[in-house]
């Protein structure tokens, strides 16, 4: 039990850092920046910000896909996640075009939000 907790305090660190520091991978912090504008007020009920952003969301997505991934970064999982990252962001922005309901688009940026931290973590393995 305390093994799981260190390594979970660890990986929580690590995102931190990442965060307030920045990856030195220039897409992934642009896209983490839209994701953060747009997830964190979703998760107060705001979701006026990805409505407005979803684009910008799938296109720092796009971006992200086709930039060279840092020789640090080249670990295994990291490209293909990304590229789930840029298909479920584009989804994304097609969905909120549908105009779903409230609940099902916190869900859909939710699940967004953690396919990114699903990035974030292979980056740090």
């Amino acid at each position: 039990m305390k093994k799981y907790f260190f390594v979970l305090l660890l990986m929580g660190l690590a995102q931190w850092s990442f965060a307030q520091k920045g990856t030195g991978w220039e897409e992934l912090d642009a896209y983490h920046t839209v994701m953060a504008q747009t997830f964190h007020p979703a998760e107060d009920g705001n979701l006026k910000p990805l409505m407005e952003r979803s684009g910008e969301l799938a296109d720092k997505a796009k971006t992200l896909k086709a930039a060279e991934i840092p020789a640090k970064y080249q670990k295994e999982g990291v490209k293909s996640t990304i590229k789930l990252l840029a298909k479920e962001s584009k989804a994304i922005d097609k969905f909120v075009k549908t105009k779903p309901s409230d609940a099902d688009l916190t869900k859909a940026i939710t699940a967004l939000h953690e396919r990114f931290h699903q990035v974030m973590e292979e980056c740090m393995h």
